[in-house]
């Protein structure tokens, strides 16, 4: 082989093909080829269908563990459209087994990838236990690597932190590793991969780590979430996240789902509610912010926030690599916005490599462009925020940029978003109680002429009207949607 042919586009491919094929053919007790297989489905082209795809096991359904029998000493976490890991007690020390394996993950109806995640779900289900237990954690390895977990923000012997080459042997595929130690502390703490990190914890391997006080200090919530953040580059109509993107991120999610597949948060008047924040993030801080509602921050991934320096906030900033618990009474039914404040996060699979058309007279442009291009169109002269709501086909196995139908107007936002629902009764059995009925007198609404006149209020004689028109059955890209038509002025 000569030095030119020798590129490093090149180099790195047959490194690659090497790399994969000595991870296919390592000896183990598990059945690693089909293991790989498994973890290995193609990405289907445009026009697919999707019967033949294999369903989700990390499906968005919420779980909780309480054992039967039993009466906890606290009021058991929930993380919604996630689940706890389950734990049984042997000779007095609480056991869990935590299996990291391939997973199939919905992330919103419509958009399923091949992620590595942990139990069965990404991400990984969360640990639930109290202050001064013995926990004992079995780890086995499904996947085609080798893994192992650090215990972040954990207080525990240097052995037991798990890093791999630094303080223990990487876990490699079919072993199965023990990890034991006492927890010294209480708070929110988080977990994941830290072998390979950039590509395990990018395709899902995280999850948080809650810990009880032994003795509280303060009554216990009436409602305890918990919301692991985190951002991932899965292109259009692909069926895996991009483990090496480092800074272009198209997919934003509170526990690995993103809005319209986050579940709404749920409150009765009066309760007192909790809710931990992780940020496992790759690379992006996010600024988690809540509607109607001012809170305190209580807790960091630190510990416990004495009450004289608890400050209120209606916006949380989340470094990435960080935790923090905020309270509030919820005493304001409605629904209740809660979202990440930068703009981007609460999009979904965004497009932005193309020209900034905003105010440009686009009138008759698409009309001749379809000559050349059938089912063309052009967009983003007036903004993004129609898209939604105009019935256009989106690829397979993909998202629509922004939001789902809400209850007056399409939702325009969508990403790194869901609602808080605070309702005076909520059904028994814990389902979405619906849309918030705003009582006479307390809903926005068209402002009537009459009202106007009264309060003085003069209007710009060129104001535009605009009117939702039926798309044409026919057209290829719309089909029987909605368009946006400016009308006169």
């Amino acid at each position: 082989m000569n030095s030119s042919s020798l590129n490093r586009r090149g180099f790195f491919a047959r490194a690659g093909a090497v790399a994969g094929g000595a991870v296919f053919l390592t000896e183990g007790s598990l059945p690693l080829a089909r293991l790989r297989a498994a973890d290995s489905y193609p990405s289907p082209a445009y026009g697919a269908t999707s019967a033949a795809e294999p369903k989700p096991t990390s499906d968005g359904s919420t779980k909780i563990f309480a054992p039967e029998g039993m009466t906890l000493p606290y009021r058991p976490v929930v993380t919604l459209n996630n689940a706890t890991l389950p734990w049984k007690i042997v000779d007095g020390v609480k056991v869990f087994h935590l299996i990291a394996e391939p997973v199939v993950h919905e992330f919103a109806p419509g958009l399923i990838s091949n992620c590595w995640g942990y139990s069965g779900r990404v991400h990984g289900p969360t640990f639930e236990a109290v202050e001064g237990d013995r926990v004992r954690i079995y780890v086995t390895n499904r996947l085609p690597a080798p893994t192992t977990v650090h215990w972040h923000g954990l207080l525990l012997p240097s052995g037991m932190d798990g890093v791999g080459g630094v303080s223990q042997k990487a876990i490699q595929p079919g072993e199965t590793f023990k990890y034991e130690f006492t927890l010294r502390q209480h708070g929110t703490y988080m977990y994941h991969s830290h072998h390979d990190e950039m590509t395990q914890m990018q395709l899902g391997m995280m999850g948080m780590f809650i810990i009880h006080p032994k003795s509280p200090a303060q009554p216990l919530p009436d409602r305890d979430y918990a919301m692991m953040l985190s951002e991932w580059k899965i292109e259009v109509g692909a069926r895996r996240p991009d483990p090496n993107e480092m800074t272009d991120f198209n997919v934003f999610t509170m526990n690995g789902r993103s809005f319209p597949g986050t579940a709404p948060m749920l409150a009765k008047l009066g309760e007192r509610v909790r809710i931990r924040v992780g940020n496992l993030s790759t690379m992006s801080h996010h600024a988690i912010h809540l509607h109607g509602y001012n809170f305190k921050v209580v807790a960091t991934d630190g510990g416990d926030i004495p009450e004289a320096g608890q400050w209120p906030e209606t916006t949380v900033f989340m470094p990435t690599g960080a935790t923090r618990t905020v309270e509030f009474v919820a005493d304001a039914p409605g629904d209740w916005v809660i979202h990440c404040h930068m703009l981007h996060h609460v999009m979904t699979q965004m497009g932005h490599k193309f020209g900034n058309l905003i105010g440009i007279n686009t009138d008759g442009l698409t009309r001749k462009i379809r000559k050349l291009i059938p089912g063309y169109m052009v967009m983003g002269q007036d903004g993004m925020g129609e898209m939604g709501d105009m019935g256009m086909k989106v690829p397979p196995n993909s998202t629509p940029m922004v939001g789902a139908p809400g209850q007056y107007d399409y939702i325009t936002m969508g990403g790194m978003f869901t609602i808080l629902k605070v309702r005076e009764e909520l059904p028994a059995d814990g389902s979405d109680p619906g849309w918030y009925q705003s009582p006479p007198g307390t809903l926005a609404s068209l402002a009537p002429v009459e009202d106007l006149k009264r309060d003085g209020i003069e209007l710009p004689k060129d104001l535009p009207t605009a009117s939702l028109t039926p798309g044409k059955a026919s057209d290829p890209v719309c089909g029987p949607g909605t368009s946006l038509t400016k009308v006169g002025s």
